[in-house]
């Protein structure tokens, strides 16, 4: 499977967004959950992403219908849900994101998803959903998960996941590295995909070989708080009067 690289959108700014799709990612989280935006500011986004190519995502805060099936209607191509631990709770999440006699999905002729009733909804594909593994239940659940129809990418938490396994290593199956390497094999074993979050760009090549498809680095927030940290460090240095 081809590697797709994402970065997060935690600020909430549809010029961020707009800046961001233009440079050359495949794909853009818009993050509800740890974000500093409310709903009202992923419309804007998805506006300045739209006509760019580049797939928008949006990680709703928690596994409630009303807040998927809203994101959806504004046209997203997919949503991520944290702390998917259980094949039933996946297969719940599925139904919210599907109508009648698939799931329980409300419908709607008019929403931006069908270019406001432009076009039939029997056009427009199904979304991507992409369940997070973030706890030792997840991971031990992997392979459930995996096999639920509708789930395609079981993406790793790492901050989650690392803070589970730092304080209940006892109930884990293994270390952090063991952890990831069953999560991504069970998604290979059911023809899914798999996906994490990095901090670190030099950390691609190394996740890309491990098997993970599904790559995003850093967020617009750490992107400019580094920058700005880094120039601030740099001019004090060339002129310390400054300081």
């Amino acid at each position: 499977m081809k590697t797709k690289l994402g970065t997060w959108l935690s600020i909430g700014s549809p010029v961020i967004a707009e800046l961001a799709a233009q440079s050359g990612f495949d794909w853009l989280l818009l993050d509800l959950e740890h974000g500093c935006g409310s709903e009202a500011a992923i419309l804007p986004q998805l506006q300045a992403i739209r006509g760019t190519g580049v797939s928008a995502m949006v990680r709703v805060g928690a596994p409630h219908p009303d807040l998927i099936a809203r994101v959806l209607d504004w046209g997203v191509h997919g949503i991520m849900v944290p702390h998917v631990n259980s094949a039933t709770e996946a297969e719940e999440i599925v139904r919210s994101t599907r109508y009648s006699p698939g799931g329980h999905r409300g419908y709607s002729r008019t929403v931006r998803a069908n270019d406001y009733g432009l076009r039939p909804i029997g056009e427009v594909p199904p979304p991507m959903v992409m369940a997070q593994i973030e706890t030792i239940e997840g991971v031990r659940c992997a392979g459930e998960i995996a096999q639920v129809d509708g789930i395609d990418v079981l993406f790793i938490g790492p901050a989650d996941l690392g803070h589970d396994l730092q304080h209940r290593a006892e109930a884990a199956p293994g270390d952090y590295d063991h952890c990831l390497s069953l999560v991504v094999e069970a998604a290979r074993a059911a023809g899914k995909r798999s996906g994490i979050l990095l901090r670190d760009v030099s950390d691609l090549a190394k996740y890309r070989d491990l098997g993970f498809t599904h790559l995003a680095v850093d967020s617009d927030l750490a992107i400019l708080r580094q920058s700005y940290q880094q120039t601030n460090l740099a001019a004090k240095a060339l002129a310390p009067h400054l300081s």
